[in-house]
Order: structure tokens, then sequence, then C-alpha cells
């Protein structure tokens, strides 16, 4: 479903860039983010399709109120979709993403999660439970091609790559720029005397699952938080892979998405969550030490 998806919306993407038309929506939702109608369309892509593998679910798109399709009052499944992550950028045919994880109301877990790579040729990054119990998490190429994933640990703080969604100058950046105390550990030389340690751009969930195949080491996001479309589905393949997510006081963060009633689901959409998702529990708790330091000694000095 989501490589039909990929499939259908990637020239609509392209055409756009190159005419230079964005087809930029206004969004009633959330009035700080861009919307355009290619998000509107994939939202109802994505309700119509969706029908076709579940009689009953309940949609929680992050286009619309959360609503119960099909027959059954109560579903057990609910079905959590942001149509196109990274819209502002995907109009321009640089980076677009799309969430699609389902979730057991029953089990209070996610079953089942895919985040598609609209541009690039590893498309499709997925984690489901099997009929054992236990959650695999793979990545697909554009040719079929299916890589299991399976993280083996990290490197040091000092020389891992770590992520964040830095985009917007003054809600993401800045509080980034400030985080010196991060910057100083991923500036400190390795034995041989090379600085290794790097700072990166990511997006979304597919950032998480940039971190479940190892590509990265850690994504951090400690300025506005992450809605949960954004962050569930790569949590919960990071999590099949071996890897771990923490909030910024160093619990663990549960896969438990708290969807026990329609209103519940639709209070999770408003919630915020900052986190570090790194590839294992040392490095995530280094990164916890670094963030915790720097808060306080910017305390001290206040």
């Amino acid at each position: 479903m989501v490589s039909t998806v990929i499939g259908e919306i990637r020239p609509r993407l392209v055409e756009g860039a190159i005419s230079g038309e964005h087809a930029e929506s206004a969004n009633l939702r959330h009035s700080d983010n861009f919307l355009s109608v290619h998000d509107l369309w994939m939202h109802e892509r994505y309700r119509q399709l969706l029908t076709e593998f579940l009689p009953s679910f309940v949609y929680a798109s992050e286009e619309a109120d959360p609503q119960i399709i099909g027959d059954d009052p109560d579903p057990d499944l609910c079905v959590l979709v942001d149509p196109l992550d990274t819209s502002e950028l995907a109009v321009r045919a640089l980076h677009g993403y799309t969430h699609v994880m389902v979730y057991s109301r029953a089990l209070r877990r996610p079953i089942a999660a895919v985040v598609g790579d609209i541009f690039h040729h590893l498309q499709l990054y997925l984690a489901a439970r099997d009929h054992t119990g236990r959650d695999q998490a793979f990545v697909i190429t554009t040719d079929g091609i299916l890589h299991p994933l399976r993280l083996k640990g990290s490197a040091a703080l000092s020389e891992s790559l770590v992520t964040n969604y830095l985009m917007k100058p003054a809600e993401r950046f800045l509080p980034l720029a400030e985080q010196t105390g991060l910057i100083q550990a991923l500036s400190r030389p390795s034995p041989d005397g090379s600085k290794r340690g790097r700072l990166g751009v990511d997006f979304g969930s597919i950032g998480l699952c940039h971190v479940a195949a190892g590509f990265t080491d850690a994504m951090i996001e400690f300025a506005k938080g992450f809605a949960i479309w954004d962050l569930a589905p790569g949590h919960y393949i990071l999590t099949a892979a071996g890897g771990t997510v923490l909030d910024l006081q160093g619990d663990p963060i549960p896969l438990d998405c708290g969807f026990g009633t329609l209103a519940d689901i639709a209070k999770a959409m408003g919630h915020r969550q900052k986190f570090i998702a790194a590839a294992d529990m040392p490095l995530a708790r280094d990164i916890v030490d670094v963030l915790t330091k720097a808060g306080a000694g910017s305390a001290e000095a206040r």
C-alpha cells in the first residue's frame, strides 16, 4: 500500500518542483506547519486504500480528527498516518517521507509500521510483530531487496553522527546551537587525534529509521518535541531493530501510545515528546548526561 502511494505521489511532487508550483494550502489544524494539496490528497488516498485491507479501524491521520471506519463501533486497530512528512521539502523534490503505523488497542502497542522514503533507493523501513510475538525490522530497496535491521551497538559519543531536526531557525536551530556541552563532546578527538563526531539534519520518523539501519548513531529532539505521528512509527522500527528511545530524564519511552478511547487518541495527537533515540543504551545515556549537565550549567548561570 505504501509503495503504491509513493508511486502515485512522486511524479506529482517532481512535476510541481520543476514547475515551481508548490501547491501550498492553508493549514487550519497546524497553523505553523506547511501544508500542500499533496498532503490532503495522500490523506484521502490512504483512507481509501486502508479499507481494502482492514474492515474496521480508527483512522488517526495528521490531517483530520480521528474517525472510525467500518461497521465496528469500537475497532481494535488504530492506524496512525502522517501522509506526507517534510512537505515543504517534498514539494521541492528534495526529501519526502510517509508514515503508517498499525496499533492494537488490546495489546496497547504497535504491531506494524512502515516509513516510506519517496525519493531514495532505500525506500521502505518497516517493523512488524510476527506470529511468535517477536518484533522484526527491515529496510526494502526500490528493486525489492529486503535487508534485516539488527543493531550491534554504537560508537562512542565523540565518534558518533548525531542528527536533529534543525530546519526552523528560531524554534529548532538556536536551541541546538546553545547545546555547547553536546558540541564539545562531539568535537573531542579520538585516540588517534581525529575528530569524528558529527552533527546532521534529519526529519521525523525517518531519522529514527536511519538509526535503526545503522546509518546514523543517534537522533535528539529537545526543543519543541515531536508529535506522535512523527515519533511513534520510527520509535517502533528502531525498538524492533534493537535500539532505544529515552526521554530527556533518561527514562525509556513506552510503545504504548495510550489509544484507549477515541478521546484518548485525539488527546495523544496533541501531545509532543522530547527524546533521545540511539543505537544502544550506553550512547543514549551519554547524551542524556551531556544534556543534563548543560541544563544544570544554564540554571546556575541564571
